[in-house]
């Protein structure tokens, strides 16, 4: 059941520019040559919690999971 439909018109967007952090300064990814973008869109994200609750132990090298 929806409660709401929203429908957009696209002449009332407004463009959102995505600014990253690369060589150490900030600019905007639609600055970014061809090679550049591609490099930015494929990145993977993480969080500390989530990436240390699924390594394994690395002093011993066995499959115990750290809690």
């Amino acid at each position: 059941m929806k409660m709401f439909e929203t429908t957009l018109d696209n002449t009332k967007r407004t463009k959102c520019e995505i600014w990253t952090r690369a060589m150490g300064y900030c600019r905007p990814v639609s600055n970014f040559n061809k090679g550049k973008k591609s490099e930015f869109y494929e990145r993977k994200y993480f969080t500390e919690q989530k990436t240390l609750s699924s390594m394994e132990c690395l002093d011993c090298h066995c499959e115990q999971k750290i809690a």
